[in-house]
């Protein structure tokens, strides 16, 4: 089967970026206090990145595991992101506070799709989780809610 060279290229260029994470550390999204965050702070640790939105049911419901999941692996080194694919700071800052989220959240605002797009979900589904190792390599993905099972095995895979 024959293909045009715009569709191989497009293709081959979304599966070189969704294998690592660079265009994720490349990116400065905005902290809870509506200022500049860069996420290459992050690199070079382990992390599990939960891309959500106040609106989104399933985003709603899986917060606790990643509560719980910061709590248990955050002393083996293990960092917990969650990244509102949003506008509103404030929306955000209020609804993480009221959900008790003790991990480290950002805004993406803009940028959002454009990130999940670049780890590897091309339809840009919510709620989203990449799990990232040591040397920046998206080791696991997921579309759809994360489980308290899903979590142990992000962060085992984080940790390899």
């Amino acid at each position: 089967m024959k293909f045009p060279l715009a569709v191989l290229v497009c293709c081959l260029a979304v599966g070189a970026r969704a294998d690592d994470a660079e265009s994720l550390f490349a990116a400065t999204v905005s902290d809870l206090a509506d200022k500049p965050a860069a996420l290459s702070a992050y690199k070079g640790k382990p992390l599990i990145v939960n891309f959500w939105a106040r609106w989104c049911g399933p985003c709603r419901e899986e917060i606790p595991e990643f509560i719980k999941a910061h709590a248990k692996y955050k002393s083996k080194g293990v960092e917990v992101i969650g990244i509102a694919v949003e506008d509103n700071v404030d929306g955000v800052r209020d609804f993480a506070k009221a959900y008790e989220m003790d991990y480290p959240v950002v805004v993406a605002k803009s940028k959002g799709i454009g990130l999940m797009q670049a780890l590897g979900n091309s339809r840009a589904g919510l709620p989203f989780t990449v799990v990232i190792d040591r040397q920046g390599k998206v080791v696991s993905r997921k579309v759809g809610p994360m489980t308290k099972a899903d979590m142990e095995t992000a962060a085992e895979a984080a940790l390899k």
